[in-house]
């Protein structure tokens, strides 16, 4: 029986171990925390449970509700109540949302000359919007829908990299950037896009862990890993790192340089969540939330009405986010300054003062990866700088989302077996 340490108990590192205690291994995860979830984190907030990180899934990927099923939790699943976010712009809230991919609109009018793409190249989101809608459609659409995903600007993020499909489709020849955008999202249909679970993430931690039981070690921080897997004094035949690109590079750096140096490549926002329980009688907007315009004078990068956005939560539940990558002032401030904060934003986008029933503030620091242009070539060298018996899951490689982190996780596991095989 192989025996193999897991370093992080968020979700990535919880299905790595869920699969390889599966395929008879021997597991054992280390968690430098007092807590299994990572960023998944729920909390009691006015009596109810709410999501104080991460608080939904893409449906359209089949890795959540595959393992909800696997963990007979698919009856606890809920989709929004169907309602739009809108914009907070020119000091004002504005219409809700058209059809759009990560912000970029179908229906903005593009400049009338030759879309200039090479295949196999790479660009910012802001660069190559800019270069086709202009500047407004940037700062009010596609940078408040990134910021709200990866925490920075559009100006920050990669095309191939968040949004591989639309790179496809110029790299395949689109005459403009509208047809890409268009093939890519497909024809629109009915299905919800997100999905939750009803007792928030806390209830997919909990089914985790009861497959686990005591494979989990909790306060057991790792100092260091080097080849020859030797880990908190115990010796593996393997280990799958599941933890930020930053703390991968503190890991690795000094007896793995090569993968260090690759993996610091990577940044990562940190960011803040204040959650209301606002009075039963506050009047809230009929919206799912507002995302925020660039250059608006508003602390808070989106303003969620959780209440609103999905049924089974109070009506008064709202979050306001905080961070993007390189402005983390505001997420070192105390508490009383982030709910005064929130507050002041709340009052100004929608006129509610009401004293908060109850709140809560939640800080994710190195939080959020950032898939800077050249994202692919990173993970190229990451992946050639990794050795045999080592494996790497996070949010840092394919996508931020909970499928992708699953199906990188699985994918780790793959590959780990693969070389206890070979």
């Amino acid at each position: 029986m192989s025996n193999v340490a897991v370093v992080g108990a968020g979700i990535s590192g919880l299905i790595a171990a869920l699969r390889l205690q599966q395929a008879g291994a021997r597991v054992t995860v280390f968690e430098s925390g007092s807590r299994v979830g990572g960023k998944l984190r729920s909390e009691m907030i006015g009596g109810e449970r709410v999501d104080v990180g991460a608080e939904a899934f893409v449906r359209r990927r089949p890795e959540v509700l595959d393992l909800a099923a696997e963990l007979g939790l698919a009856d606890s699943l809920v989709v929004p109540a169907g309602r739009r976010p809108a914009l907070f712009a020119d000091g004002a809230v504005r219409s809700t949302f058209g059809r759009t991919l990560l912000g970029i609109p179908v229906d903005a009018e593009e400049v009338q000359i030759p879309l200039r793409w090479a295949a196999g190249s790479d660009a910012s989101l802001g660069a190559l919007v800019r270069s086709r809608f202009g500047d407004e459609v940037v700062e009010r659409s596609v940078d408040p829908m990134v910021s709200g995903v990866y925490a920075a600007h559009a100006d920050d993020v990669s095309v191939r990299a968040a949004l591989p499909a639309l790179a496809e489709r110029l790299d395949a020849g689109a005459v403009s950037l509208s047809e890409a955008v268009v093939e890519t999202l497909g024809e629109p249909d009915d299905t919800p896009v997100f999905g939750t679970f009803r007792g928030g993430y806390q209830q997919l931690l909990d089914a985790l862990v009861e497959r686990l039981g005591d494979r989990i070690q909790l306060g057991a921080p790792v100092p260091e890993v080097r080849p020859g897997w030797n880990v908190r004094g115990s010796g593996f035949d393997a280990v799958v790192l599941a933890v930020p690109a930053p703390q991968v590079a503190r890991l690795v750096g000094q007896h793995l340089p090569d993968l260090g140096a690759a993996v610091s490549k990577i940044p990562a926002a940190s960011s803040a969540l204040v959650t209301f329980r606002l009075p039963e009688n506050v009047e809230l907007p009929d919206l799912s939330g507002i995302l925020v315009a660039s250059r608006e004078q508003v602390s808070a990068k989106a303003l969620t009405l959780s209440g609103r956005k999905w049924d089974h939560l109070p009506d008064g539940t709202v979050r306001l986010s905080f961070g993007r990558l390189g402005v983390s002032r505001i997420v070192d401030d105390l508490d009383a300054g982030l709910i005064a904060a929130a507050r002041e934003d709340l009052a100004f986008m929608l006129g509610i003062d009401a004293e908060p029933v109850a709140s809560h503030v939640q800080r994710w620091y190195e939080g959020i990866p950032v898939y800077l242009p050249g994202h692919r070539d990173t993970l190229t060298a990451i992946e050639q700088a990794t050795p045999r018996g080592l494996a790497l899951a996070g949010a840092y490689f394919d996508g931020v989302g909970v499928p992708a982190c699953i199906a990188r996780a699985e994918s780790a596991v793959a590959q780990v077996l693969a070389d206890l095989s070979g």
